[in-house]
């Protein structure tokens, strides 16, 4: 059942809730990235990506997503528990013992929603690589989606992949950075200095296109529409996402330290207040 706008805008906000009660339960986490992809998860979620119920490995006929950065982990738990990929409860078990919900998602225990395992970076585009190819193959016209990190991009597989992806003209992923210009030791452009991404990616084949404004829902989707509009013109679709780290909590936003550190219990009160609804479903 499709959501209005505002009532996705609630949900983004519950989910911020959820990600920061997981990694709080635990004092494990990463809870900046997972804030700041937000947007996309919804908007992706709750308006672009046709994907079916009960959930089934195979996907067949659907639209797939795939999670190369997978230690944003807790954005991606909530979201396919809010939207009934398996029970919103079962959240509170993040990270804890023989859990499905581990720190990096994995297939093993047959969690809905995740098609593989991911958390080591620079995978996730060969991997939905060869599942769009797949499609294309069984002649399913349905798309694949995947989301990296920006920091991820130093990884040399990503751009082996990049270079695939244009030379095999697979014009039906969409490829999403999480351009918020931090990683685990600091600022991307300190670390290792991705440069003009965009001519880069465009030098590699690929169409490219830019939203500024990450985390704002309503740009969120009509880029994701906009770039599904470009599929199946014989070239792959990246975009360019700018987000903030932390977004929707003051105290996390414009630095790398809270990349993978957990609030407190003083801290956790605090960001709820500023991430107030009415009546939160809090599990």
């Amino acid at each position: 059942m499709s959501k209005s706008i505002e009532e996705l805008k609630s949900l983004s906000t519950q989910i911020r809730r959820d990600i920061l009660r997981m990694v709080h339960a635990v004092n494990s986490g990463h809870p900046g990235g997972s804030l700041g992809c937000t947007e996309y998860f919804v908007a992706l979620y709750g308006e672009v990506m046709d994907y079916k119920l009960p959930f089934t490995m195979e996907g067949k006929g659907e639209d797939l997503f795939f999670l190369s950065n997978g230690h944003i982990s807790p954005v991606f738990y909530s979201t396919l528990a809010r939207f009934g990929f398996f029970p919103v409860a079962e959240l509170s078990t993040f990270r804890k013992l023989n859990s499905r919900l581990q720190g990096h998602p994995t297939t093993h225990e047959g969690l809905p929603g995740v098609r593989v395992a991911s958390g080591s970076l620079g995978q996730g585009l060969s991997v939905a690589l060869g599942a769009a190819q797949g499609k294309k193959l069984d002649k399913d016209e349905a798309l694949v989606y995947t989301l990296h990190g920006d920091g991820e991009l130093q990884e040399g597989q990503v751009w082996e992949a990049f270079m695939y992806a244009a030379a095999k003209k697979v014009d039906n992923i969409i490829a999403t950075i999480d351009y918020n210009g931090r990683q685990i030791d600091g600022d991307t452009d300190d670390v290792l200095s991705l440069g003009d991404l965009r001519a880069k990616l465009e030098a590699f084949g690929w169409l490219v296109l830019e939203e500024k404004n990450g985390n704002d829902l309503e740009a969120v989707i009509a880029i994701l529409k906009k770039a599904k509009s470009e599929t199946g013109n014989g070239k792959p679709v990246a975009i360019l996402l700018h987000t903030e780290m932390g977004s929707g909590v003051d105290y996390m936003m414009g630095s790398h330290s809270w990349h993978g550190k957990a609030p407190n219990d003083e801290q956790l009160e605090t960001a709820f207040k500023q991430l107030y609804l009415e009546a939160p479903a809090d599990y």
